[in-house]
């Protein structure tokens, strides 16, 4: 079930977050963040201010998030995209996260997360689709690719405080 988060999601939002860090510094997997500087409490927390912040809630427990909004960060202005859109036509998806702990039932989540995102940009009259990832999150990029968002670029660049980052920028049309 694919919802508008809550105040009450926060705390297991954090913890999924924590989680990956976690999985990371134990060499388990590479998402390229940094612990206390993204994504944080603070990264959940102004997302749902804004409004644009969903779960996947599964057996009454939040098994993932992502933040889904027009906001283009503004290194996308240095991208060579092959579609070009007007700001109102474009959806951006930021910070997809699936808890670990629900690694070998988590398969699918991921996926079923860009078709919810997919579908509420459709419903938004927004048919070109935007997303990033760091250049070292391996598994988030194959999984981009398996459903058909194009590369269009990596920019290095300091990003949500973290420096030195490989910034994939993926496009889409619907």
């Amino acid at each position: 079930q694919f919802i508008k988060a809550e105040e009450k999601h926060i705390d297991a939002i954090e913890g999924i977050y924590s989680r990956i860090i976690d999985a990371q510094e134990q060499g388990r997997l590479t998402v390229g963040w940094q612990r206390g500087v993204y994504p944080t409490r603070q990264t959940a927390l102004d997302a749902l201010g804004r409004g644009d912040l969903f779960v996947c809630v599964d057996g009454g427990q939040v098994a993932a998030a992502a933040i889904i909004n027009r906001i283009q960060v503004p290194v996308y202005a240095e991208v060579g995209w092959l579609y070009h859109a007007e700001p109102d036509e474009v959806m951006v998806l930021h910070t997809l996260v699936v808890d670990p702990l629900r690694a070998g039932g988590a398969t699918g989540l991921g996926t079923a997360f860009v078709r919810f995102y997919e579908d509420y940009a459709r419903e938004k009259g927004c048919p070109y689709l935007r997303m990033d990832t760091n250049e070292k999150n391996a598994a988030a990029r194959r999984l981009y690719a398996r459903l058909g968002y194009r590369e269009a670029g990596i920019v290095p660049c300091v990003f949500n405080g973290i420096k030195g980052v490989g910034l994939v920028c993926l496009e889409k049309k619907l």
